[in-house]
Formats: C-alpha cells, structure tokens, sequence
C-alpha cells in the first residue's frame, strides 16, 4: 500500500505553516494527532542514533506561567495547546554510549560485543575527540533535528507550531530542574491552533529564491 504524500501536498502544508505568534486558547490537540507528534519527535534521526535530548511537555499552568515570566512575556507560552521544552544532555558521557549499544542489542537482537567496534567509533568522536564543552555543543546542536521534524510532522497534520529561541535558558533549567537530571534548555516549541487575530497568518511567506540558495557543483 502506497502511504506516501503527494510532492504538491506536502509544499502545500509547508506554505501554509508559519511561527504563529497567537495561539486560540481553546482549541487543543486532540490525543491521536499528539501521540503522532510524540512519535516523530521518537524517529527523529541523530548522529550515531544517540538521541542526545530529552523532550518536556509542560502541562502545569502555574510552571507555564513561570516560564512565560523568562520568555520575554510571549503569550505562546501559555496560550498554545502544547508546550514543548527540547532540553539536550549537557554532560554526554561514557554511560552514554553503553545505554545506547545496549538498547541496539536489545531492539536488533544481537550480542553486546558485537558492537564493540561500534562503541569505539563513537568515544573516539565523542569521547577522546571532544572535551566537555564540544560535546554539549554538539548534543545541543542534534536537538535542532529534532526541532525540524517536529515542525515539519505538524504542519503535515495541520497543526500550528513556534518555535522560540527568545528565552531565558538558565532559568528554564532552573525552574524545571533540568541540571539534576543532566539536562539543559536548547529551545522550546509551541504548539497547537492560530487565532483569527494573529495578524502574520495571512502574510505572505517569505523566502529567498532557489539560485540564491542552491548551490549545483
């Protein structure tokens, strides 16, 4: 059975999405359509399939509020149906790679050490190849994958989304605890339906032309 979208269709739902900066308070994302959204954030790839990120849904009015207090007052933040922080592991490790080469055992059916090469390729990149601070900058930067897919997974459904760097990341960790759990704010993601007055849903989409952009060598 062919399940594929038509080419037509998915520019269609590109062009339709945008950073929508309100969001209708009273419309929510029915329960399949986000237990969807959950499953693409889950097959995002990553580099080595590490998945070096951890996603926070913030159900809590009263931490919505808090956070809306560090995000320069943006109403997204508590207007939208869902929201969404996309933290990353701010101090990979060791144990890293081994829940990883254990989980590839695990789901593919095959002996640890079989994958010893494999877990030596990824310390020497990650391991010997990077200190501390590369290594969190790379983990960070794997998060924004996961961003893309999610934004692009909405849109198909026809779900409106934001995403918002204009926060204030160290009090994000802060106020969700993230450092305890090895964790650090990349950005967040805001999710759900437009209101009629959000006055950018009818503007036109804004992109540089394709022979200012691509490059054929």
């Amino acid at each position: 059975m062919n399940t594929t979208m038509a080419p037509e269709q998915l520019i269609h739902q590109l062009n339709w999405r945008y950073a929508t900066k309100q969001f209708d308070p009273k419309r929510k994302i029915p329960d399949r359509d986000w237990a969807a959204l959950e499953q693409a954030l889950l097959l995002t790839p990553s580099s080595c399939g590490l998945q070096p990120w951890a996603f926070i849904e913030v159900k809590d009015p009263a931490v919505r509020a808090k956070l809306q207090a560090v995000s320069w007052g943006q109403s997204q933040i508590v207007d939208a149906s869902h929201l969404v922080v996309l933290a990353y592991k701010s101090n990979l490790g060791e144990g890293d790679l081994d829940a990883h080469i254990k989980r590839i055992a695990e789901v593919r059916g095959v002996e640890v050490k079989e994958l010893a090469g494999f877990r030596a390729m990824m310390a020497g990149l990650l391991i010997q190849g990077l200190d501390g601070a590369g290594r969190a900058a790379w983990a960070r930067n794997q998060v924004y994958i996961a961003l893309g897919n999610l934004l692009t997974a909405a849109a198909v459904l026809g779900i409106d989304a934001c995403p918002m760097e204009g926060i204030d990341r160290a009090q994000y960790d802060a106020i969700l605890d993230l450092s305890k759990k090895g964790l650090a704010t990349a950005m967040v993601a805001t999710l759900g339906y437009r209101s009629d007055a959000d006055k950018y849903g009818g503007l036109p989409k804004v992109r540089f032309s394709k022979k200012d952009v691509f490059i054929e060598i």
